[in-house]
């Protein structure tokens, strides 16, 4: 099956509600406060999940029970007043409670924007598989990225307000790790989740035609290796057009972590750009899913870019 762009959500306007959900982890409340003042600052009228700020009684790791995260979700993209929902923060939990969720409901429900990244990579490919929705991954609202680089906070606000001066994504740091150019639909996100995903009811049985972007954090280099390996031998990237990485925080040496993902994805005889910007680094760049690309790797130390074709949000 070869990868189709997904539906896109309307771009946002001033006063739009959006809803805060806490689907992984807890968030610190003096982080979540100053996310909300930052989307109240953009316009946007901020509206916190009942259980955004729980946590588990006894799995302190976790924002409150497995129910009342995915009635969260569910209750929030339901809720007609609401325009977006955005994560607070990712950690872990989302596995534990995706199929908690009534996604018959959340299709009837129609399109939003779905904002957040990391553990919430398993929420984008529910959203992809499940109701044929483009989503973003970007920076959430109580994360420290989000809260102390503007370059974040801006690639975000522009996304869903102005997607169309947001085409062209890449840092200055994107290189070549090997040259091409492909066009296809974009999907992804924390590559260790990817991972996990596999063998699930509702995981990707394909990618063909698609360009994955990945990341990750504190993974060491043998464990990329073993990530990336596992999604080879399960066929998780046969058939994709490309691969944009981003960045790869505390996962020790830089230049070991360039091995493992040369050794691994340099096979594949696609084009791979390293170090676009986005994930877990310092600065985050908002990256559409679901939507038609072009990641251009020239070979002749030209700027490694990945361009939507269209706007993120209609």
């Amino acid at each position: 099956m070869t990868l189709a762009p997904l539906t896109r959500p309307a771009r946002l306007r001033p006063g739009a509600r959006i809803a805060v959900v806490s689907p992984s982890g807890p968030v610190p409340a003096d982080r979540l406060e100053a996310g909300l003042d930052v989307l109240r600052g953009w316009g946007l009228d901020p509206a916190e999940a009942p259980h955004v700020r729980d946590v588990h009684p006894e799995l302190d790791y976790l924002a409150g029970t497995d129910e009342a995260r995915a009635r969260d979700l569910q209750e929030a993209w339901c809720d007609p007043s609401v325009d977006a929902v955005i994560c607070a923060r990712g950690g872990y939990g989302v596995h534990r409670m995706v199929d908690l969720v009534d996604w018959a409901a959340m299709r009837a429900a129609g399109p939003k924007v779905f904002i957040g990244y990391s553990d919430i990579t398993v929420l984008h490919e529910a959203f992809a598989r499940r109701m044929g929705l483009a989503t973003l991954h970007g920076p959430m609202a109580g994360t420290e990225t989000f809260l102390k680089d503007p370059d974040t906070q801006e690639s975000l606000r522009a996304t869903l307000f102005e997607p169309d001066s947001v085409r062209t994504l890449g840092l200055p740091t994107a290189r070549v790790l090997v040259p091409g150019r492909a066009r296809g639909i974009t999907y992804g996100g924390c590559v260790s989740l990817l991972a996990a995903d596999i063998g699930t009811p509702h995981a990707r049985t394909s990618a063909r035609g698609g360009l994955l972007v990945i990341e990750d954090t504190t993974e060491d280099p043998y464990s990329i290796d073993r990530i990336l390996t596992q999604l080879l031998r399960a066929g998780a990237l046969d058939g994709i057009a490309g691969v944009a990485c981003g960045s790869w925080a505390g996962c020790g040496p830089y230049e070991k972590v360039r091995a493992v993902l040369a050794d691994r994805l340099g096979p594949l005889g696609v084009p791979v750009v390293e170090e676009l910007g986005f994930g877990h680094g310092p600065t985050a760049l908002t990256i559409p899913l679901g939507v038609p690309a072009v990641l251009d790797a020239p070979a002749d130390g030209g700027p490694a870019t990945l361009t939507m074709e269209g706007p993120a949000l209609v």
